[in-house]
């Protein structure tokens, strides 16, 4: 967890005013908050394109009960329902349009290295004291890009946890950072789509029961074997570079979460 220290006036002040006002205060140089992205075009159903799958990496944890948020830069149903949710968690028109409130909201969460507010590639790659994004099945890049969208989902359950902090254990391992701390052989922690999580506000059970709204595919906690002391969140049905099948596993037995207890 870090605090964010970057003041963004210029995106706080737009997202105070109404109407057409916030669309000329967001095309404003000075209201991008950051060197990471900009939207120049609303976004709802029916548009696709890179914009879009940048959206999505925001938005992908707020997903819903047992769903996901596919990266693929199409607009659809799912997408505009996590927009909404979004929307409404942040107190903005909740209609599933990505526009200016939206927009604005986002470059106040993010920093300038597209990191969500409170979670950074440093704190993602600790698996054992941090090795770079190389070592593992896939390529520096893809691996920190896969981080990238952890993050935001982590963010998305942080903010339903109230907004307190939580605190990331172990993120990506290489193989010999794998081996070393005894993951499995095919661990989601390798690909950069899987973190360890702790709360000091909040219980693990609660932890976990609010993951499962936050797009994680792959959730073990207190009464799984050896997850007694963290909350394990992974993203195994959108990795399609495993050895595993694209579908949904989780396991909390104490939390009832597992054996038909969701």
């Amino acid at each position: 967890m870090r605090v964010n220290t970057l003041k963004r006036a210029a995106v706080a002040f737009a997202l105070a005013l109404p109407g057409a006002a916030i669309a000329s205060v967001i095309a404003a140089p000075a209201a991008h908050a950051d060197g990471c992205y900009t939207w120049d075009r609303t976004l709802s159903q029916g548009r696709s394109g890179s914009d879009v799958r940048q959206l999505q990496i925001r938005v992908a944890g707020w997903a819903g009960y047992r769903d996901i948020v596919e990266n693929d830069g199409i607009y659809g149903p799912k997408t505009a329902a996590a927009v909404k949710r979004f929307q409404q968690a942040y107190g903005l028109r909740a209609d599933g349009i990505a526009g200016p409130q939206t927009f604005a909201k986002l470059y106040q969460l993010q920093d300038n290295d597209c990191t969500p507010a409170h979670f950074s590639y440093k704190e993602l790659d600790n698996g054992c004291g941090g090795s770079g994004w190389s070592g593992g099945p896939l390529s520096a890049s893809q691996t920190k890009q896969n981080a990238l969208r952890t993050m935001w989902k982590l963010e998305a359950l942080r903010k339903g946890l109230g907004d307190k902090p939580l605190y990331v254990s172990s993120g990506f391992r290489s193989r010999g950072c794998n081996k070393q701390v005894g993951g499995a052989s095919d661990s989601q922690h390798l690909y950069g789509t899987a973190a360890d999580v702790t709360s000091r506000t909040s219980s693990l059970c609660q932890v976990a029961r609010n993951a499962r709204n936050n797009g994680f595919s792959g959730l073990y906690g207190p009464g799984y074997p050896d997850h007694d002391d963290h909350v394990h969140v992974d993203s195994r049905r959108e990795n399609n570079s495993d050895n595993s099948s694209n579908t949904t596993s989780w396991s909390a037995p104490d939390c009832g979460i597992g054996g038909g207890n969701d």
